[in-house]
């Protein structure tokens, strides 16, 4: 069967026209413009978003691509909670279930900074058993300060939303409790994970025991009203439709107006899609995606849509190497992203899912993706300061 090409009308080419021109004149497209531009499926009208999207990257944060050195410690796949999507979670005693104590996780940390990493990314499952004391902030502390002290030099990027929510609700805690005492005890930021899809609707189908997006969104904004800055994320290439995918991308810019104009000390750092992997999801959900790996296609045109829509907000877009490989992920530093991610040196969640972009990338594995594309490229630190 022949592929099907289509032929847009000179109205759509107007009306793309002017929603890239005002985006180009540095305005704020609105929610309903970022959905025409996402259900095109002309490719010279995707190649003019892709050019526009490149073109904003380059006005909003330059050429030089950035990359962080980081580890990734999953402490524990003990968790909960049941998630459609998620090939990574066991239950407590079964087989593949771990739980990293103190003395393996610092072993980890100290690997890392061998490398020379200036990060420590931590999140696990959530496991009920995780306590000292009674009390589930205790062990969550423990942890933090054990790595503080051991290597005080290390910035900790830890515990989700999710995790914080999990926290509070197992010690009968507020969330800005739970997040100040993760502050002092050392925490630099926290992770935008957790949000998948903010629509409760997707919600109640791929992740029904995770909390709801009101309540990711009220996580966030404490964090931010309390001085910690957050990365925030897109569960995309599953059930979720344009529109679903784009109300998503208004929450955020609403969370990021809200921190500016209430003057927040801390705000979203940057904003990554994350593909849907399927080839060890769940059989469920697996059969009603109908696929195992990302598309590419899908994911670029995503990622061109959300640097025009977002990047007036949240200046930074990091593609996914671990699900896109790192090829797939180059390609994305020419549809709106300026930051290549973290080397990682581990990665559990989406390997296990079944994702084929790797687990580890070398500093010479990143700096030679970049210059491959004639960018520079600069080390940078957690929060986007150049090292």
């Amino acid at each position: 069967m022949s592929e099907i090409i289509t032929v847009p009308t000179a109205s759509d080419i107007n009306i793309i026209d002017r929603i890239l021109d005002r985006a180009l004149n540095g305005d704020d497209i609105s929610a309903a413009d970022a959905l025409t531009l996402l259900t095109q499926t002309a490719p010279e009208i995707i190649e003019q978003i892709r050019a526009t999207a490149d073109r904003l990257r380059h006005i909003q944060v330059g050429d030089t691509v950035t990359y962080v050195i980081n580890r990734n410690i999953n402490f524990t796949n003990i968790c909960e909670q049941h998630c459609s999507f998620c090939a990574f979670r066991r239950d407590e005693g079964t087989e593949g279930a771990f739980w990293l104590n103190t003395e393996q996780i610092l072993a980890k940390a100290a690997d890392a900074v061998a490398l020379s990493a200036t990060e420590i990314c931590m999140q696990g499952g959530l496991h009920p058993g995780a306590k000292i004391n009674g009390r589930s902030l205790d062990y969550y502390l423990e942890l933090v300060t054990a790595i503080k002290t051991t290597f005080p030099q290390l910035h900790l990027h830890a515990f989700s939303p999710q995790e914080v929510e999990f926290i509070a609700r197992q010690d009968g805690l507020s969330y800005e409790d739970v997040i100040i005492a993760l502050q002092q005890a050392g925490v630099g930021s926290m992770p935008g994970t957790a949000a998948e899809v903010l629509d409760d609707r997707i919600r109640r189908v791929i992740c029904p025991e995770k909390i709801d997006s009101a309540t990711w969104i009220e996580i966030v904004t404490t964090a931010h009203r309390l001085g910690m800055a957050t990365t925030s994320t897109l569960l995309a290439g599953h059930i979720e439709i344009p529109n679903q995918q784009v109300a998503h991308l208004e929450q955020l810019k609403q969370i990021q107006q809200q921190a500016i104009s209430f003057k927040y000390p801390a705000r979203i750092t940057e904003f990554i899609i994350l593909p849907f992997v399927g080839q060890s999801a769940p059989a469920p959900l697996r059969r009603r995606v109908g696929r195992d790996q990302p598309i590419l296609a899908d994911n670029l045109l995503l990622t061109a849509v959300a640097r025009i829509f977002l990047g007036n907000y949240i200046p930074n877009h990091q593609p996914s190497w671990v699900k896109l490989g790192l090829e797939g992920a180059k390609t994305a530093l020419t549809w709106g992203c300026n930051d290549l991610g973290g080397t990682l040196m581990e990665e559990h969640i989406t390997t296990m899912a079944g994702a084929e972009g790797g687990t580890n990338q070398t500093v010479a594995d990143l700096q030679g993706t970049i210059r491959s594309i004639d960018r520079n490229y600069h080390q940078r630190s957690t929060l986007y300061e150049l090292i």
